[in-house]
């Protein structure tokens, strides 16, 4: 059997691993997961990478760089989207 990347990426392993009735999530720690976020200093380094690769400028350690980012931010919005689902759950 032949995986593709989709099926084997960190992301959809994580997606497959938070699956929300395998393991229940409190209110709290939902909560807590909900105030996760990128700080200022993170988001300015995203704008700078975005508009360096809408130029095409990016070097090979700033693209590692973005798609490390991109990769972050894709597990931080599977780990809320289980905690809002634990909230709705929990009402």
């Amino acid at each position: 059997m032949t995986t593709t990347p989709a099926v084997t990426s960190e992301v959809a392993i994580l997606s497959r691993v938070l699956e929300p009735d395998e393991v229940p999530l409190s209110p709290e720690a939902a909560r807590s997961i909900l105030a996760l976020k990128f700080r200022p200093r993170d988001r300015a380094r995203m704008r700078e990478l975005s508009a360096k690769a809408r130029e095409g400028t990016l070097t090979p350690d700033e693209k590692t760089e973005i798609d490390s980012y991109e990769k972050v931010g894709h597990l931080l919005s599977l780990l809320k989207a289980r905690a809002k689902v634990a909230l709705q759950k929990s009402t």
